[in-house]
């Protein structure tokens, strides 16, 4: 078992590998900025090193400063978390160099599937579906016309490092293609230092399904199903479910073959997320790989009783996946989590400042990740999440009324919160009837208006 672990990261999901931590008997070494100093991951861990002001790119982006934090504390391992440099493959370089297990895949594999048109090429060699799209980058704008004629209107280009919606755009005829294809090449280059772009055909009304899996330093990979993430806006995810109404359980078991085939040949180690759009007529399309834990992790931990997290840590010591899971994966019940970011819920503009009032919703079936408190600061710096709440029914509409329960007894006051936005998801009833895309907060937010 390691010994000492070092944190590199911040908020719930660092107070999350925690708790893992505390329960598998291994001390924690938590870094924070100075903005982050009362937060409750640093409370929380055995021992806490400030490692500069509160700019991410001063603090936790910081390689040196987070290396040295390592150092000092003499730690065993690190643990990315997610974001920040969760998947940055220089970043797992360096801890492996300075003698340290880094708790995720190899850098070779991150940076692998952190280049998206190479991955795209890594999964299509393995005879997993993916969308028409460009053979390789695309090198020019005349060469994205040539392309988007022979793929066939409407396509979208997107950044080939990027992600979160940035360096992307919809291109739904060539008049459109000049401005559209620079404007995502400007922002791509802006956002991640590289503007290079690919082209895929683009799914008008799709959604998005995302497999979970794990995979041993030995060759065994496994897939712990789907996960729904069709409720976005700008394509950010504000609510997850699993299972999804439409994934049968013929399609989880194909799909969940071959990606353990498939993850295994390339050589792929840890826990990771397999990313895929859904066309109206169910085809499922590979759009990408998240070589980390996701944020909406506890949804499949709720419905297989599997801790993520733990399971990362074992197979980081070099444990056999059936030591790691004790037993096939057997699917309970449905569970929903909804994102609770501190944005007001109709203008969605960050809110920053003091919490006054902070009482979780409990009762059966319920959980909540937070890092946060009552008096708790909500820094102007990070990433707006707040807390996630997660629920698990018997069946799907069990899992509505408790999440729909869960969100009234939620009270956060100080500042705005998306809240009330859930509140309306769940209410609506295209919602309730599983009719959803990545089109649904444009159709929701649509009906306020009218």
């Amino acid at each position: 078992m390691f010994r000492k672990i070092l944190i590199a990261n911040r908020g719930e999901i660092a107070l999350r590998v925690i708790c893992a931590c505390k329960e598998l008997g291994i001390k924690t070494v938590a870094i924070y900025s100075e903005a982050d100093r009362n937060s409750l991951h640093v409370r929380f861990a055995d021992e806490a090193i400030c490692i500069g002001p509160p700019r991410v790119a001063d603090s936790y982006l910081n390689i040196p400063a987070v290396i040295s934090a390592a150092e000092i504390a003499n730690v065993d391992a690190v643990h990315p978390g997610y974001g920040l440099l969760s998947e940055n493959a220089n970043f797992a370089e360096v801890v492996e160099t300075c003698g340290m297990k880094f708790i995720g895949p190899p850098p070779e594999i991150i940076r692998l599937m952190g280049e998206k048109e190479k991955a795209r090429t890594a999964m299509k060699s393995a005879g997993v579906p993916i969308l028409p799209g460009s053979d390789g980058l695309l090198g020019s704008e005349g060469d994205a016309l040539e392309w988007a004629r022979q793929i066939g209107f409407p396509v979208i280009v997107k950044a080939a490092a990027g992600g979160g919606g940035r360096g992307m755009r919809i291109i739904r005829n060539e008049e459109e293609l000049p401005n559209l294809f620079n404007s995502a090449q400007s922002e791509a280059s802006a956002a991640f230092g590289n503007g290079d772009l690919y082209m895929e055909k683009f799914v008008e009304r799709p959604r998005h399904i995302e497999f979970q899996v794990l995979a041993d330093e030995h060759g065994n990979v496994v897939s712990l199903g789907e996960r729904e993430c069709s409720i976005q806006r700008r394509h950010q995810k504000l609510l997850e479910e699993s299972p999804s109404v439409v994934v049968t359980p013929e399609l989880r078991k194909r799909i969940g073959d071959l990606l353990s085939t498939t993850l295994s040949k390339i050589g792929y180690v840890n826990a990771g997320t397999v990313e895929f759009l859904m066309d109206e007529t169910g085809n499922l399309y590979f759009i990408e790989m998240n070589t980390r834990i996701q944020v909406e992790h506890p949804v499949t931990e709720m419905v297989t009783d599997v801790d993520l997290v733990k399971s990362q840590m074992m197979i980081a010591l070099g444990e056999r996946m059936d030591a790691v899971l004790h037993g096939p994966i057997v699917h309970r019940g449905h569970a929903i989590e909804c994102r609770i970011n501190a944005e007001h819920p109709e203008k969605f503009t960050p809110s920053a400042g003091k919490i006054t009032t902070f009482n979780p919703a409990g009762g059966t079936g319920v959980r909540v990740d937070t890092a946060v408190y009552s008096e708790a600061v909500i820094p102007p710096y990070y990433d707006s999440l707040v807390a996630k709440l997660i629920v698990r029914g018997k069946d799907r509409p069990e899992a509505i009324s408790r999440m729909s329960r869960a969100l009234e007894m939620f009270i956060i006051e100080g500042i705005y919160t998306t809240i009330p936005l859930h509140r309306r998801i769940l209410a609506d009833p295209e919602f309730r009837a599983g009719e959803i895309d990545t089109k649904f907060m444009e159709r929701l937010l649509a009906k306020k208006s009218e």
